[in-house]
């Protein structure tokens, strides 16, 4: 229990952490409009991953039966990819500290609380960094031993726990830390940091027995 709790939160922090595009813009919709507009949006980023958490989770399962033949070789598939995805952030992250460049866009009109939390998920939901993610750390996970529908379920509130509070952290900060998070340091040390928990997930799914 206490295995499957630290797991997805860990997981929720290593997708949520890292502040991109979706995360500067949920820090500038709050400081445009109202610190509930800005829960809101940041409930539908974290509604997307909880539910690309559960999808990773019941597909894991059902896909560990037919994998169970490879599922030692699969293991360190997965490890090998969570290391590509810590790397590639790392990387572009550095790229783009060191070449100044932040992502531009035009600013629409600010939506309401509803059309907020809709946005955000819809926009989540698109990312596909986000489904190929928890599909390996679950598959992963699913090579590395079984865990019950409990242990899942855990994993899956624990995932959408921490990227709750971290977007909502973020839209709390608003203008006050809106530079500090979304410009050229912000975003670099913030990548950083997810890439360092995707490198932790690597190497505890590689160090579980079996």
């Amino acid at each position: 229990m206490t295995a499957a709790l630290l797991a997805g939160l860990l997981a929720g922090y290593g997708i949520a952490v890292p502040v991109g595009a979706v995360g500067t813009y949920l820090v500038s919709l709050t400081a445009r409009t109202s610190l509930r507009t800005g829960v809101c949006a940041a409930l539908g980023v974290a509604t997307a991953d909880g539910l690309y958490a559960l999808a990773a989770t019941l597909g894991g399962t059902a896909l560990a039966g037919a994998l169970r033949p490879v599922l030692g070789p699969l293991r360190w598939v997965c490890v090998l990819v969570l290391l590509a995805l810590a790397a590639w952030g790392a990387v572009t992250a550095v790229r783009e500290y060191r070449g100044h460049r932040l992502p531009t866009r035009t600013v629409p009109a600010p939506p309401g609380p509803a059309r907020a939390y809709l946005g955000l998920l819809g926009v989540t939901l698109l990312n596909p960094t986000t489904v190929i993610y928890f599909a390996v750390l679950v598959l992963g996970s699913r090579a590395a031993g079984p865990s019950g529908p409990l242990e899942q379920g855990v994993f899956v509130l624990a995932a959408f726990a921490a990227s709750a509070s971290w977007q909502v952290l973020l839209a709390g900060s608003g203008a006050l830390l809106g530079r500090a998070l979304t410009g050229h340091r912000g975003r670099l040390g913030t990548t950083l940091v997810a890439s360092a928990v995707m490198t932790v997930l690597a190497v505890r799914m590689a160090m579980a027995p079996g």
